[in-house]
């Protein structure tokens, strides 16, 4: 199998941050603690992350200095993220489409034990995505905005992206 990409690294650094930010929070700050998270990682710019971060640190890091840690020492990983167009950042971090078919690609190797040939493994592969699940149109369900992040895709990657 292909070695993780950087943009693999940073799609799932985005993801797991957030998580791992609630897990120094109490409950009933978790709604206002994702909102003011989210204004970070949906900044249009990295300036403009930097700048709500410091807006988080100052209402949050008192109370929460842990998450302001976990965050400072994340940034150089976090912030190429802030370079894809937003259609393409939406799609990432809304990632129960993604987190879906990794569960599916899982459970299909792991039933399998161990693969002869790299070939043999991709194929499993290819057949998860080609099986859809019992009442939903594809693999994954829908995806919202997915022609905004196709277009968005398409003109980031080029021709690695192939319509099939």
């Amino acid at each position: 199998m292909e070695p993780e990409t950087k943009t693999h690294r940073v799609v799932s650094l985005q993801v797991h941050l957030v998580r791992s930010s609630l897990r120094y929070a109490s409950k009933a700050h978790w709604s206002r603690l994702t909102k003011d998270l989210r204004q970070i990682y949906t900044a249009p710019t990295e300036t403009a992350a930097e700048q709500r971060f410091a807006q988080f640190e100052t209402e949050w890091g008192d109370r929460y200095p842990a998450i302001v840690r976990l965050w400072r020492d994340a940034w150089p990983t976090f912030t190429p993220f802030l370079a894809f167009p937003a259609e393409i950042r939406k799609i990432v971090y809304t990632t129960n489409a993604i987190e879906s078919l990794n569960a599916r690609f899982r459970q299909a190797t792991r039933r399998r034990g161990h693969f002869p040939t790299e070939q043999a493994a991709l194929k499993v592969l290819y057949l998860v995505i080609r099986q859809p699940l019992k009442g939903r149109p594809n693999v994954t369900g829908k995806t919202p905005d997915w022609k905004a992040a196709l277009n968005a895709l398409s003109l980031h990657y080029g021709d690695r992206i192939t319509l099939n």
